[in-house]
Formats: C-alpha cells, structure tokens, sequence
C-alpha cells in the first residue's frame, strides 16, 4: 500500500502552540513498524491550477506570496511563513496522489491531510486548502471517476468542505461529528450526522453504520475519500466524544468494508487528533494505517472516462 507523507515541512510555530506537529513524524514512524511492507511516498506539491479547483485564485496567492492578513492567519490558527505555504501544498498533493494510488490499487493513505475546515476564499481551523475538495474535483476533471464520497468521521463537522461542494451533486458530502463541537456555526453537508456529548463505541457504532447505509442507498461512488480523525477519542483535548481504540477500528472497518464489497477504492486522510498523550492519538492513526493496509488487495473497478465537473472553471488543473 502506498502512503504519502509530508512531515518534513514543519511549521514554525510559538512555543506553546496546540497543533500537535510532531504527531506527523511519529505517524510515519509507527507506520513503518505496524506495516513493514508499506511504501513511502514524499508528497507531491499541488498546483496553482489544481488548487484551483476549489479556491479562489486571490487566495491561493495571498497563502502563496505570503499576504494573508493578520485576521486571516488568526483565522487559520498558523502564523503565515514559507514552510506553512508549502506543507499546505504538499498535505493537498498527497491526497491527490493518494486518490490516484487508490484508484489503482484499491486503497492509500495521506499520512496527514483533511484539512476540512478550508473555505473556497479562507481557512480556519488549522485548515489552509481544503484537500478533499480539491482531489475530488481533480480525479473528475481526469476523468478517472464520475462520483465521490467523502466520508467525514473526525470529530468536527467538515464545514468547508460542505461549503465548497454544497450545489456539486457529482461529490457527496457525508459528516459524522460532535453538535456541540467546533464550527458552532455549521454548514449543510448532503448527510450530517450530529452526536452528543459523551457518545461511545456502540451508539457511533450504528449511527456510522445507518449512515453509511443511507448515503450508498443515495449515492453510487467509484471513489471515497475517508477523514479517519483520531479526535473521537476518549483521550482527545478537544473531542468530547468517548470512543475507545478498539471502537475507533471498528469504525475504520465498517468503512473499508464498505468499500471493499461495491468495489470502490479509498483514499484514506487522518484529520484530526489532539489527544492529551501524544502517543494515543498516534495509535489511533497508526491502527487506521494498518487496516487499510489489510483492504490493499483488490483493484476498484474501472470506470469510464466521462468527468462531471461541478464548479465553474473547474477544468483548470495543470
């Protein structure tokens, strides 16, 4: 299995920050041990054009060239620096080499990514481009798929994205999240599923699996692009949620066996995670890794070369 890292772009960030940096690099490392045969991959760098596909070209310059407002790098939760412009860049290119790896082998990781809470003209959240928005849109306009699913299990509704996706019927948004977690506000993606305070393995459990069941009986996708945040965590800082390690692969088995019976491929992001030991929120993640590595075996079936394209522009991806 293929899995596309990034780690080596590390921000700069102030002393006491809360984005967990170093999860990264620890993710890398405890795949290596949990799946000896896993191929690494150095993310490639998206593209002006390929960005384009789900945010505005005065955006892309601003994070670029490095003119975000102070407001707007607040917002984002990251001061603005070269290293920020470009690991945002390569966590978007590794969900798109992902999407294609998957496409051909069944399933792959971006040992980072989803970045969800990126809007079409800012980010916020620690979201700088919305990567599952921008691979979706690019495996359509190469013609490798007609369908997406995003399937949305961190523990925040996926915000941005159901903004930049919300009149596309070609990409289905479904979100399963905390309703009294961040965004406050939220958007409407085409399944939102909002749990309570406290909820744990069994009670996800089926809501993920009602869920699931609703949105294939809705939506016919050739490609699912899967948020396997490690913030439902009953040991995360900012979750709420009270799953357990074993519910949490549960989850990820629902959904990759899901997959693996239609026969679509899956390109799995890890999203979130901020647990109060670093090391548990790695395990989660490094336990999706190896499940999906399990799911590896079998091609997606072929699809016809017919993109449906659902933003205007949206054929802009050299």
């Amino acid at each position: 299995m293929k899995a596309f890292y990034s780690d080596h772009f590390i921000l700069p960030l102030p002393p006491g920050h809360r984005f967990p940096m170093e999860k990264y690099r620890l993710i890398r490392q405890a795949a290596l041990a949990a799946c000896p045969g896993i191929e690494l991959c150095e993310a490639p760098r998206a593209t002006d054009g390929q960005l384009a596909l789900a945010h505005d070209p005065q955006y892309i310059r601003a994070v670029s060239e490095g003119s975000l407002t102070p407001a707007q790098q607040k917002q984002i939760g990251f001061p603005w620096s070269l290293q920020m412009a470009e690991r945002s860049r390569r966590s978007a290119g590794a969900t798109i080499a992902a999407c294609r790896a998957a496409l051909e082998q069944g399933v792959a990781v971006n040992l980072a990514g989803g970045t969800h809470h990126a809007y079409a003209a800012h980010g916020e959240g620690f979201c700088v481009f919305n990567d599952a928005a921008i691979a979706a849109r690019l495996m359509q306009a190469e013609r490798r798929v007609r369908q997406v699913a995003i399937v949305d299990l961190d523990v925040h509704q996926g915000n941005g994205t159901a903004s930049i996706l919300a009149r596309d019927e070609s990409v289905f948004t479904l979100s399963l999240h905390g309703a009294n977690n961040y965004p406050f506000t939220k958007e409407a993606s085409d399944l939102d599923v909002a749990l309570p305070d406290g909820t744990g393995d069994d009670d996800y459990l089926a809501a993920l699996d009602a869920a699931l069941a609703q949105m294939f009986a809705r939506f016919s996708p050739q490609l699912i692009i899967y948020l396997a945040g490690a913030d439902p965590h009953e040991g995360d800082r900012l979750g709420r949620l009270r799953l357990t390690l074993a519910g949490l692969g549960q989850r990820d088995r629902q959904v990759f066996h899901a997959a693996h019976e239609r026969k679509i491929a899956v390109a799995a992001t890890m999203a979130g995670g901020y647990g109060r030991q670093v090391a548990d929120t790695v395990a989660v993640h490094a336990q999706t890794i190896a499940i999906a590595a399990g799911f590896c075996s079998a091609p997606a079936a072929p699809v016809a070369a017919v993109a449906i394209i659902g933003a205007p522009g949206a054929t802009r991806f050299t």
